[in-house]
């Protein structure tokens, strides 16, 4: 039976590639989102194409229960999840305190926040028994830096953050790796950046800084860390690292 690595949050960015790099190292890689079940079940294909081993679930991770049964489903029919990639998003675009409504605030702490407590909750105890596990969560700037118009976003991944810290302090001595992975830059990702611009605006950004340019963060490149992080002896266990481009500005610099 393969280990699997478990990603919440697979879309054709970094979901999609973290998927794909894990399934390449032997893994039996378990895709889910939110929706979009022709885009999931093209992921799966192409890993199952490449003669590794993937599934896909849609998952709504706001809905009672959603998360728990997942896992479930997962430890009793596919086999033991040795990694879990958290990579959802909270985003919810620029908004000033007068237009974020009170159930927009709190959605993007049910995404960011408590889905990451959910899951944690049921898998820990798992891993604990085990005493071995890595849990890997995609943040953001916005976890390190509040800006205007980010109220709801800053707040869920400033959460994360946090619950990232109390995480690592309580179950890294029991043989558990939590690393939090702060995406400080434009990710080249269709499902992402290229539905928030639009798919003209997108391709003119790919263009001048993107491809060739090395200015857009590569999934398939960001991938590679995520396996590194979890292949990490647990002598050099690293708890916080950042990802940007070459080109750009560190959150500290801005």
């Amino acid at each position: 039976m393969k280990p699997v690595c478990l990603i919440i949050g697979a879309g054709a960015g970094i979901g999609g590639n973290v998927g794909k790099r894990f399934a390449a190292e032997g893994f039996h890689s378990v895709l889910c989102r939110r929706r979009d079940q022709q885009g999931l079940d093209q992921l799966v294909e192409g890993i199952r194409a490449d003669g590794n081993d993937a599934s896909g679930f849609l998952l709504n991770v706001v809905e009672p229960d959603a998360i728990e049964n997942m896992v479930a489903l997962v430890e009793k029919d596919i086999g033991p999840i040795e990694v879990v990639v958290y990579n959802l998003g909270a985003q919810i675009g620029d908004r000033a305190l007068a237009d974020t409504s009170y159930k927009a605030f709190e959605m993007g702490w049910r995404i960011g926040t408590l889905g990451l407590f959910r899951v944690a909750s049921c898998l820990c105890p798992l891993m604990e028994k085990r005493g071995t596990g890595t849990i890997l969560v995609t943040s953001a700037t916005a976890a390190m830096r509040g800006n205007g118009g980010q109220h709801s976003h800053a707040a869920a991944m400033g959460g994360r953050r946090m619950l990232c810290q109390s995480l690592n302090a309580e179950f890294g001595p029991k043989g558990i790796h939590v690393a939090h992975i702060l995406i400080d830059g434009a990710v080249d990702a269709p499902d992402t950046l290229g539905k928030m611009l639009g798919a003209e605006q997108f391709q003119a950004l790919r263009e001048s800084r993107g491809m060739e340019h090395d200015g857009l963060m590569l999934p398939a490149r960001i991938a590679d860390t995520y396996l590194h992080l979890a292949q990490q002896h647990r002598s050099t266990w690293t708890h916080e690292m950042d990802l940007r481009s070459f080109g750009d500005l560190p959150w500290w610099n801005h």
